[in-house]
């Protein structure tokens, strides 16, 4: 039971800012409807993105009215947020480094050092020795009010890093290189890219991707080192704005592999790492409709994880590098169904794959002629297992990580010729840890068709479950995203205060194979919902919560499914918590000047072609589909003023809308005016923004005043 109860806010009813209205009528297949704050979106948004002082005055006027309230209205938590920030912070161990990677003479890692906000890329003589220092985030960062570093990477004779910076929160990076000896800076600056480069074998050259003025991935160019960008060549581009455009290097280090996708298909062409400059890809097999493959290398092959000849879960098929069209595929390991496939690598001597089979995940090593096959799986009731690869082909190590919701991430080295391990770190919590106070289970809940959806649990053992603990449900549910049942030290303080916290894995995302995937998109999506709802209410039953105690949480496209399922059930919740969501959804993807909407047609359907896209989404988007019969709890949205991925006019009208029409509340919205899609990027101020989701959480549940447990540092 709350330790006191009152209406969360209930003071400050009738307190809340008024968005004009400007009415504009918008009309698809036939049907009218008006958007009366279809003004909060910029113009000039494109600027804006890239300079948010652009951002037109009214509405930087609206934003800043909505902080403030938010501000005043939430100001009796702001120590329960300093709080909540120190248990986070006393959680992870400030000074701290990633197992160091080998690649030939030198092992490179990550590391932060204590009260730093950013990484610092170092790299030691691989047997040990002194560090040379490649890149300090924390020396690099200028004072900017985002900085985001997102990678850096040295080149294959080691005497050069490339790396990608955005200072602006955008996601358009900056590519300089720098000498690792000298620490000398090249001339150039490589502008509107991902951040992310491909080093050819002749340690002179690098390969990236720009990106237009939309945000789109769509050229793929070669940088020959200390030479004008503007004369960078252009290997591939691609022409068709759903499809985003991605470059990587294989394992084994011989080929560049670019590649086009989308949800329902992709495309790869390859080329030897040491191609001369303007060599043409190689095409692998041309874009078929529904059909996905995704290209790794060994020997004389191409190993190759498809979904092609009706194989949902998907098979790995092998064809030779000298002939890859489709005609030349032979099956290696058939489609099972039910075993999803979800990812591979491979070495010189060995095959890995990550499965999943009924939500639970396991590594699969094979030797090439699968007469040497096994399993890496755990005993939790739910977890989590990652690959770690590296830099290295010729090897027998594979590093993989393991995690529950209980157990730090441990990281382990697996000799796959032996079959020995050998735990090479665990994650520290040196304000102490003790996984055996607490409780890990999975659900199984019973969706209205009958399908049986995964739930994770995570909460205290002395938390009871008999409906008078709170309930912090959180979902995403899209694109055949999983969300892991990983450690997350932040989700603790709640925990810890007696909160059950929950993972609902709903149709939409892949954690019972692609099926599940297929069955919570397009005109399906609408089982993501219920199936949220579903959970939510079962919980309830099973004594996990109960009604007026039940938080919901969800970002970006977690954003839709908190404000449809709000639309669906708000009777089952006591607030609800939405980051950067994805709310006006009709609006968005009936718009094709937006970076996002032509790729994500395939996701929600077109709407604008299509009218029974149109009338599926507009059933459904919450930003059309809010009642005026029912209470909603109070609602927290936050945004990012330089997201491109779900613009800043989502959340600021869905809350206007919600205060004009909707009974109940109160509906705050809380806009970063220097982030876009992630947040802040420095690992403090992520935290701190985290704590005013929590806060809200805990003053609905009435818990602003509880003390979380007390945890031995040693464990004991």
């Amino acid at each position: 039971m709350p330790d006191t109860f009152s209406p969360p806010f209930s003071d400050l009813l009738g307190a809340a800012p008024v968005a004009e209205k400007r009415p504009v009528e918008i009309e698809q297949h036939g049907i009218k409807r008006t958007d009366n704050y279809a003004w909060m979106r910029d113009d000039n948004w494109q600027e804006v993105l890239r300079d948010p002082s652009r951002l037109a005055p009214d509405i930087r006027e609206q934003l800043q009215a909505e902080n403030a309230y938010y501000e005043k209205a939430t100001g009796e938590l702001e120590k329960l947020r300093e709080q909540l920030f120190e248990e986070m912070r006393g959680r992870i161990k400030e000074e701290d480094s990633t197992v160091p990677f080998p690649d030939g003479e030198f092992a490179y890692a990550v590391r932060h050092r204590a009260g730093g906000e950013y990484p610092i890329f170092v790299r030691t003589p691989r047997n040990g020795g002194t560090e040379t220092m490649l890149y300090d985030g924390d020396l690099e960062y200028q004072g900017e009010d985002f900085f985001h570093i997102a990678d850096v990477t040295h080149s294959p004779n080691h005497e050069l890093i490339a790396y990608g910076v955005d200072r602006l929160g955008s996601e358009f990076h900056d590519i300089r290189i720098r000498s690792i000896e000298t620490g000398e800076e090249f001339p150039e600056t490589i502008h509107s890219t991902g951040g992310f480069v491909v080093w050819a074998t002749d340690s002179r050259s690098f390969y990236y991707v720009e990106r237009d003025d939309n945000q789109r991935p769509k050229r793929v160019k070669h940088h020959i080192v200390d030479t004008d960008p503007a004369d960078d060549l252009l290997v591939y581009e691609e022409a068709d704005d759903s499809f985003f455009l991605g470059v990587g290097k294989s394992q084994s280090t011989e080929y560049i592999l670019i590649g086009s996708s989308k949800s329902t298909s992709s495309e790869y062409r390859y080329l030897p790492a040491d191609a001369e400059p303007g060599t043409e890809p190689v095409l692998i097999a041309p874009r078929l409709e529904d059909q996905l493959y995704y290209p790794e290398h060994a020997g004389d092959y191409f190993y190759i994880r498809t979904n092609a000849d009706d194989a949902v879960d998907f098979k790995i098929v092998r064809v030779p590098i000298s002939d890859p069209g489709r005609d030349q595929w032979e099956e290696w390991l058939p489609h099972r169904a039910g075993i999803y496939i979800h990812g591979h690598e491979t070495f010189k001597d060995r095959h890995v794959r990550l499965e999943r089979e009924n939500a639970l995940p396991r590594i699969v090593v094979s030797d090439y002629d699968q007469q040497d096959v096994y399993e890496i799986d755990f005993d939790e009731a739910a977890y989590q297992l990652s690959l770690s690869v590296g830099y290295e082909f010729d090897t027998n190590n594979l590093r993989f990580t393991y995690e529950s919701p209980a157990t730090p991430e441990q990281t382990y080295d697996f000799d796959m010729e032996t079959r020995k391990r050998v735990l090479r770190k665990t994650q520290e919590v040196p304000s102490g840890h003790d996984p055996r106070l607490y409780a890990v289970e999975r659900l199984f809940i019973t969706a209205e068709d009958g399908a049986k959806v995964p739930v994770t649990v995570l909460r205290l053992r002395s938390t009871p479950v008999d409906g008078t603990a709170p309930l912090f449900l959180y979902g995403y549910g899209s694109y055949g995203v999983t969300i892991p049942a990983w450690f997350n030290t932040n989700i603790l303080p709640l925990v810890d205060r007696g909160v059950i916290f929950a993972t609902a894995h709903i149709r939409g995302g892949a954690a019972k194979g692609r099926q599940w995937y297929l069955d919570g998109k397009l005109d399906k999506k609408k089982n993501s919902f219920s199936d949220f709802a579903n959970a939510a209410e079962a919980l309830q039953e099973l004594g996990y919560g109960r009604r007026g105690e039940t938080v919901i949480f969800g970002g970006s496209a977690g954003g839709l499914l908190v404000g449809a399922t709000l639309n669906l059930r708000p009777d089952l919740f006591g607030g609800a918590i939405a980051a950067v969501p994805f709310v006006d959804v009709l609006t968005t993807i009936s718009d094709p000047e937006l970076p996002l909407t032509p790729p994500e047609w395939v996701e929600w359907g077109n709407p604008i072609n299509d009218a029974d896209a149109y009338a599926t989404i507009a059933a459904y988007s919450p930003y059309e589909n809010i009642r005026v019969d029912i209470d909603y709890p109070p609602v927290l949205a936050l945004g990012g003023l330089t997201d491109y991925r779900v613009t800043y006019w989502e959340p600021a009208k869905w809350i206007a809308r919600l205060r004009d029409e909707a009974k109940g509340g109160p509906f705050f919205l809380k806009m970063h005016m220097e982030a876009g899609h992630g947040g802040s990027a420095a690992r403090f101020e992520r935290m701190k923004e985290r704590t005013h989701e929590y806060a809200f959480a805990l003053k609905i549940f009435g818990l602003i005043e509880r003390a979380p447990v007390t945890h031995r540092i040693d464990g004991a």
